[in-house]
């Protein structure tokens, strides 16, 4: 892996966190094992991605169980970046600690709080304290770092192995089927490494529209979707930043923009928008 902020080697790209990270896992997904650095955050990627020092990033936009994850919607609607493809990655999570300690010497539990929401469940059986980090890896690394007994992570089994940690409980997600879609953002003009196995033929356009504070303003926006007969897979609110109590929506359609009928409806949302904007066309997940 490089180092960040160092100049961008040809198809390094970026993701939050520590190794063993589902961020890259995700990165592995769509690109196979490329030159890749892990920052400390989600702001970091982006910012990494939009000064030129990684060629893409990869961050996390929704979870199967526990939702979207809306620190990103700020940031890509913040950065001047595109959407590029989307991958999907299984989440299976563990409990692990430093060898030798035992599930009856846990006194706390650290992980990202996604995580410990899509653990909750299990975790709620026994009184530990649960404490967040910016990242399922990085509380395996906090507690080798400190040697720190007593405490545990939630996190994935291949980070407890790259860590040396011992698993004390394995499959502790609340969902066997728990998932999280990645986006892969790039600046426009930036040639990405060939996309391998998983990403899928169908297309997906997400796009951000404000609208009025009126009556029946969104409504108008959903009308002409249905008119040209799309399908949203998704619609998000997220504050506007620029009035209080006003709102933008996140939209992701199931048809590519260059579609016929994509075109025509995002031609006929300027007419009920205050503001529209693309933030890319690209390949579905296969399991997307």
């Amino acid at each position: 892996m490089s180092e960040p902020g160092s100049a961008s080697p040809p198809g390094r790209i970026a993701f939050s966190g520590e190794p063993g990270a589902f961020a890259e896992d995700a990165v592995r997904a769509a690109f196979g094992e490329v030159d890749r650095v892990g920052l400390p955050g989600f702001r970091q990627v982006f910012d990494e991605v939009e000064a030129g020092g990684s060629v893409a990033g990869v961050v996390p936009i929704e979870n199967s169980v526990h939702g979207t994850v809306r620190e990103n919607y700020d940031l890509l609607l913040e950065h001047d970046l595109e959407l590029r493809a989307e991958v999907v990655v299984p989440v299976r999570l563990c409990l692990a600690a430093l060898p030798g300690d035992h599930i009856e010497d846990i006194e706390r539990v650290y992980s990202h709080v996604q995580a410990l929401g899509q653990a909750e469940a299990y975790l709620r059986t026994r009184p530990w304290a649960l404490l967040t980090t910016y990242n399922t890896a990085g509380a395996g690394r906090l507690i080798v770092d400190r040697q720190e007994h007593g405490s545990a992570a939630v996190l994935s089994p291949r980070a407890a192995g790259l860590f040396g940690l011992g698993i004390l409980a394995d499959g502790i997600q609340d969902v066997d089927d728990n998932r999280t879609r990645f986006l892969v953002i790039a600046r426009h003009d930036a040639g990405l490494p060939k996309l391998i196995t998983g990403i899928g033929d169908a297309m997906r356009t997400t796009l951000v529209v404000a609208v009025r504070n009126e009556p029946g303003a969104l409504l108008r926006v959903l009308t002409v979707f249905s008119a040209h007969a799309l399908n949203m897979s998704t619609i998000e609110s997220r504050p506007s930043r620029e009035r209080a109590w006003e709102y933008v929506f996140w939209i992701d359609l199931d048809a590519a923009a260059d579609d016929p009928a994509a075109a025509a409806a995002l031609a006929d949302l300027e007419a009920v928008t205050t503001m529209i904007r693309v933030l890319g066309s690209y390949p579905r997940a296969a399991q997307g």
